[in-house]
């Protein structure tokens, strides 16, 4: 202290030092009002774009509160996370539909000529060709993969029997063990003359130089989704391609809740066994999936895979399953995976059962929900019990209440770590995919959902889900009372950001 009051005096000596540092901390406050007065006009500013164009009243308000209270964090992560609109992408798939009109014309007109359009009734389930762009199709063939062993060796098999080309997307694609085996796969098939394409989302993926160089050294096409091409989309990073679409010469398709690593198989020793589920396809429901990569494809790489074969024909099985393929995301002009979600919910007669690993709905799931179950549905959600987001698991907690109150059960899966998006509707229908029931990917995300009208594969998915319900413990009633204020508390603030999530 004696130090410093004789600097001070010292100081006071020398009048134009002194005068100097009075200046400097003069101008170093007006730097720091001109600061916030210029972050609270930015953030009012910003909240106004956010009324204008997020989708949802709750993910608006949430913006605008947190724009105008907290502008200094707040105004960068909504130029981040925060727009609604994909720009470019909408321009891209017209383009590229465009393109190939004449192919998918003839398609259309041999699904007629052979009998292969499904046409469901106005109270099913997957009434819902107008949202999907794609027609729904009988004369499939679907198998129900349970977990990464599985699931992978079908799909390295499946690329191992290709001929004409391989259509490979993943969200995450790691470099190990298993996306080494990826990578030894499509690497072989193209020096054999195989024509390969892959696609991976640049945030959920990354791979390194060296994983890429070889693939493109062999011959595989390789690029990253790339949601920041564009001026107006150099910093989003909100919408996230989260498909997982393996095509295989346009008669196979793997699709369902599986990345590209270690995890998947139950190697990675924080969450020990992964229960996930995948599904394989034959039948012309696999051009429906080959749409979906090819648009996403037109978009990174601005150009129209050639070689497609767009010729519909039965599973050679010769099992006749319906099917449709639900692609949605970010760029539709409807909500498109909400109102899947939505009218398959409220189609529901005697059962609903869903499984997620990410179940953060808003308000309108959460009324859906509870009016299946007043009718007399039973309706039973499978969350996992260790989650990988902290954030996600105190959310989940705050519906409990509003689904107990109506008499919905909640299992939360012990197991291991449960990642599968699944859903059963009555004895017939069921839906295997990517998408979550949450926010992010009801809005935000680049989703695929296979719906499925077929008692026999409906069957083997709702056995399924009873083995994990018997892994699972049932939520009992009040069950959060019993925690400590401060985690019930931590739970509403969590709900608060729901929207968001």
């Amino acid at each position: 202290m004696k130090l410093r009051a004789r600097c001070k005096s010292w100081i006071r000596g020398r009048p134009r030092l002194h005068g100097a540092l009075q200046w400097a901390k003069r101008r170093r406050r007006s730097l720091i009002t001109l600061f916030v007065i210029t972050a609270h006009v930015v953030g009012a500013i910003t909240s106004v774009r956010a009324i204008m164009e997020v989708r949802t009243a709750q993910g608006a308000v949430a913006w605008a509160i947190s724009l105008n209270t907290m502008p200094y964090v707040a105004v960068p992560a909504y130029w981040v996370f925060g727009r609604s609109d994909f720009r470019g992408y909408v321009s891209a798939r017209r383009s590229h539909r465009a393109e190939f009109q004449e192919f998918w014309d003839k398609f259309e007109g041999t699904l007629d000529e052979r009998g292969l359009v499904y046409e469901p009734e106005r109270s099913q389930p997957f009434v819902s060709e107008e949202l999907a762009k794609l027609p729904a199709t009988t004369g499939n063939d679907g198998e129900l993969l349970i977990d990464g062993d599985e699931t992978f060796r079908s799909i390295f098999e499946g690329i191992g029997r290709a001929e004409e080309y391989v259509l490979v997307q993943f969200y995450i694609i790691r470099d190990d063990s298993v996306g080494q085996e990826l990578k030894g796969a499509l690497v072989e098939r193209a020096k054999a003359g195989v024509e390969c394409f892959m696609l991976y989302d640049e945030i959920g993926s990354r791979l390194p130089k060296a994983y890429l160089a070889e693939l493109r050294e062999a011959g595989v096409r390789v690029l990253p989704f790339n949601t920041t091409q564009g001026e107006a989309n150099r910093f989003q990073l909100n919408f996230r391609n989260h498909r997982k679409i393996v095509v295989v010469d346009g008669r196979e398709a793997w699709v369902g809740g599986l990345n590209v690593g270690e995890e998947y198989k139950g190697l990675d020793p924080k969450f020990g066994y992964w229960r996930d589920t995948h599904m394989r396809m034959e039948g012309p429901v696999v051009q429906c999936v080959q749409v979906a990569f090819a648009e996403d494809w037109g978009w990174a790489a601005k150009e129209r895979i050639e070689a497609l074969n767009w010729d519909p024909v039965p599973a050679a099985s010769g099992r006749s399953m319906a099917m449709l393929c639900m692609p949605s995301g970010p760029v539709d002009s409807l909500e498109t995976c909400t109102l899947f979600f939505l009218n398959a919910i409220n189609t529901a007669k005697e059962r609903l059962w869903i499984a997620s690993p990410y179940f953060v709905p808003d308000e309108q799931f959460v009324s859906a929900l509870q009016l299946a179950a007043l009718r007399g549905v039973d309706v039973r959600i499978i969350i996992p019990d260790k989650a990988d987001s902290a954030l996600v698991q105190l959310s989940a907690w705050s519906y409990m209440k509003s689904l107990h109150d109506v008499g919905i059960k909640v299992y939360r899966y012990t197991k291991g770590f449960m990642h599968h998006k699944v859903m059963v509707i009555d004895d017939e229908y069921s839906t295997v995919g990517t998408a979550n029931f949450d926010n992010r990917s009801f809005r935000w995300n680049f989703e695929v959902t296979m719906g499925i009208a077929d008692a026999g594969f409906t069957s083997q998915v709702a056995e399924m889900l009873e083995r994990d319900m018997a892994d699972a413990r049932l939520v009992e009633e009040g069950e959060l009372d019993e925690r400590s204020f401060f985690y019930r508390l931590a739970v509403r603030v969590a709900r608060l950001a729901a929207p968001l999530q």
